[in-house]
């Protein structure tokens, strides 16, 4: 079942997001999706301030934004700085007077209660993150984070999460008594400009410095390859963290429409990520026809399986011959990136905004007419 723009004319949704990681890119697509509906969407930016280019993205989407260099959850020094930035948001949801309150973080509803209902994204958290790139216990700085998290999910109205592996995940993890509802991330596949003037290559992008995504593999494998490894993203992270590039080359952070140009040229597509509750970077690399070489995660099995090869995510060396493989047998690299294309068209934006507006729908059913929508997914 799913909802029509008729019950959501004028609905005013507050939400929160940060400029760092995917998140941008959900926020934008989710906004712009829910726009057809009568949406109107204010982002409240949290963590560093947006680049150029992704205010004129902003733009694009129609929504309004405000930055507020708020700290972000996960890179916060003390627990009272996420309550304090959480009880900030009220303050601008008081003003805003939002119909839905939408937090891409979580712990933000932690410190304080809005005057509508709240929906709270499970993108990722430091528990599960610690889990599947760690293991053992929980060091002391997370500990409080994880409570703050949890605190935010129980406080919520309702969850949303990207896969059922990492809305199962998150259910265990924080003991909760119902999984979040799955409503699977889309793109917007972008627009290709030029290729980049380039033989055969190997591609990644991502959050590099993130130990879960795993880039100091795919550096390795680098060392083994007889083609070269381009990787798109940052190398130092907001909270410190940094990784080197000693056998991959490094493009730094880039626009859209810059890794759209090395997309286009359809290189390998690699992600051996150990920690990735959905993957933004490997839809858009699918949605160009890339073949994908992903680690054997269960999200990715979820969201990939038979449409890609899967490699443990610690071997660089099986990882280095799937990639050599791919390279040396043209026929099976177009077959796979033709396959993983068609695989990402039933993760769209439609469908990814159809799903959130069903689970707004759910807070205030007394907004909404009930309809049937051709393609629109719940």
């Amino acid at each position: 079942m799913s909802v029509s723009a008729q019950g959501a004319s004028s609905l005013r949704v507050l939400m929160t997001a940060d400029a760092v990681g995917g998140v941008w890119q959900y926020a934008l697509d989710v906004a712009e999706g829910l726009r057809t509906y009568g949406v109107e969407t204010t982002l409240v930016v949290l963590g560093p301030a947006p680049s150029d280019d992704q205010i004129k993205r902003a733009e694009t989407a129609g929504v309004d934004l405000i930055t507020t260099r708020l700290p972000l959850d996960w890179t916060a020094e003390r627990p009272q700085e996420v309550e304090e930035a959480g009880r900030a948001i009220v303050h601008i949801s008081a003003q805003i007077k939002p119909d839905i309150v939408h937090l891409n973080s979580p712990a933000l509803a932690a410190s304080g209660q809005h005057g509508c209902p709240v929906v709270a994204i499970c993108h990722s958290c430091v528990a599960t993150w610690w889990e599947a790139v760690r293991g053992g216990s929980l060091p002391e700085e997370f500990v409080w984070r994880a409570d703050l998290v949890r605190k935010g999910y129980h406080a919520a109205d309702k969850l949303l999460a990207p896969t059922a592996a990492f809305a199962d995940a998150t259910a265990r993890t924080y003991n909760l008594a119902v999984a979040p509802t799955v409503v699977r991330n889309g793109r917007r596949a972008i627009a290709a400009g030029d290729c980049v003037p380039c033989d055969v290559f190997v591609f990644t992008a991502g959050r590099l410095w993130d130990d879960g995504k795993n880039f100091a593999a795919i550096d390795r494998a680098a060392a083994r390859l007889s083609l070269p490894t381009l990787a798109a993203g940052p190398l130092k992270g907001p909270n410190g963290t940094q990784v080197e590039a000693h056998y991959a080359i490094s493009l730094g952070r880039l626009s859209d429409d810059e890794i759209a140009q090395y997309l286009s040229a359809q290189p390998i597509f690699v992600s051996v990520a150990k920690y990735e509750p959905f993957g933004l970077a490997v839809l858009e690399a699918a949605q160009a026809g890339c073949a994908l070489v992903l680690s054997d995660i269960p999200t990715f099995r979820e969201l990939w399986d038979g449409e890609a090869v899967f490699v443990d995510p610690d071997d660089d060396q099986a990882l280095a011959q799937a990639i050599e493989h791919l390279a040396s047998d043209d026929a099976t690299c177009r077959e796979l990136g033709e396959a993983a294309r068609k695989r990402a068209a039933a993760y769209s934006v439609e469908a990814m905004s159809a799903g959130v507006l069903e689970a707004y729908r759910s807070l205030l059913p007394s907004r909404f007419e009930l309809v049937s929508l051709n393609g629109a997914a719940a």
